[in-house]
This record gives C-alpha cells, sequence and structure tokens, in this order.
C-alpha cells in the first residue's frame, strides 16, 4: 500500500507528463506543504497519512475562502482557478457528509446529550466532530448546531 505522499509524487509526475498545469501546480504545491512540515521542529520526520490528509484539508480551505474573497471583490478569474485548485485538492481528501446526514447526526447528538440552547453549543459540536471527522468541516457542523439548538 503506499502512502498518501507518494501517491501525490506520483500524480505530479502524471500532472507533469499530461500538461495539466492547473494540477500540477496544485500537487506541487501540496507537496511544498508535506516536506515543510517535515522539516520542521528539531528533527525531519516522515508524515503519517492522517496528518498529510489534515495538510491537504488546511489547502482545501484556504483555496475556498480565497475563491469566496475574490468573488466578492470582482475577480471571478482568479475566483475560479481556485476553485479548480480547490477540485484537485478534494480528490484527496475523504468524501464530505450530505446535508441531510449532517443534520441527522446533529438532530441524534443533541437528542443523546439532551442540550436545548445555544450555550450548549460546545458540548454538541465535541460530540459531533468526534462522530464525522474529516466528513464535514468545522464551520459547516458550526452552522447546522447553531440552526438546530435556535430553532431556526
Amino acid at each position: 500500500m503506499t502512502s498518501l505522499k507518494d501517491r501525490l509524487q506520483q500524480d505530479l509526475t502524471d500532472a507533469m507528463r499530461a500538461r495539466d498545469d492547473v494540477r500540477r501546480r496544485t500537487i506541487r504545491m501540496a507537496l511544498t506543504a508535506v516536506t515543510t512540515a517535515e522539516v520542521a521542529g528539531d528533527s525531519a520526520r516522515r508524515l503519517s497519512d492522517e496528518e498529510v490528509l489534515a495538510l491537504l484539508a488546511t489547502e482545501a480551505k484556504r483555496r475556498r475562502e480565497s475563491a469566496d474573497v475574490y468573488t466578492q471583490n470582482g475577480r471571478d478569474d482568479l475566483a475560479e482557478q481556485e476553485r479548480l485548485e480547490l477540485t484537485v485538492l478534494e480528490n484527496y481528501l475523504p468524501s464530505q457528509l450530505g446535508d441531510d446526514e449532517l443534520v441527522a447526526i446533529v438532530d441524534e447528538v443533541i437528542a443523546e446529550t439532551g442540550a436545548s440552547s445555544p450555550r450548549q453549543m460546545g458540548v454538541v459540536m465535541k460530540a459531533v466532530l468526534g462522530r464525522v471527522g474529516k466528513q464535514a468541516d468545522g464551520g459547516r457542523v458550526s452552522a447546522v448546531v447553531r440552526d438546530r439548538l435556535t430553532g431556526a
């Protein structure tokens, strides 16, 4: 079984051969982030697949936020570039839960914890994030929990 970093390196080679500039640029950026994290600290070490996934999720979040900012400022060309890079990164991330699945999990946790007001949001958030792991963005989970607790 190959590691995620090895898969990224192989995909970089494939993107270079195919002359796919977006994939090549995005994968190269991801590999640079991985290498930087590996050499950071007192001694160099190889990152686990979980750590590489966390880095890729961070990079994907940056692309999503950048695309939103570019769109708000009327720079649709740059926003589209960020979205293309996001699409490449999403190929390496676990699939995200659908809205209905996330709402069902949140409702289940609210019932289990007995939460009834937004003051108990932290307890619900902790339990939901423990269940969904990397399958849902924290901001998305937060919005659903807030909506369900406020009754909106």
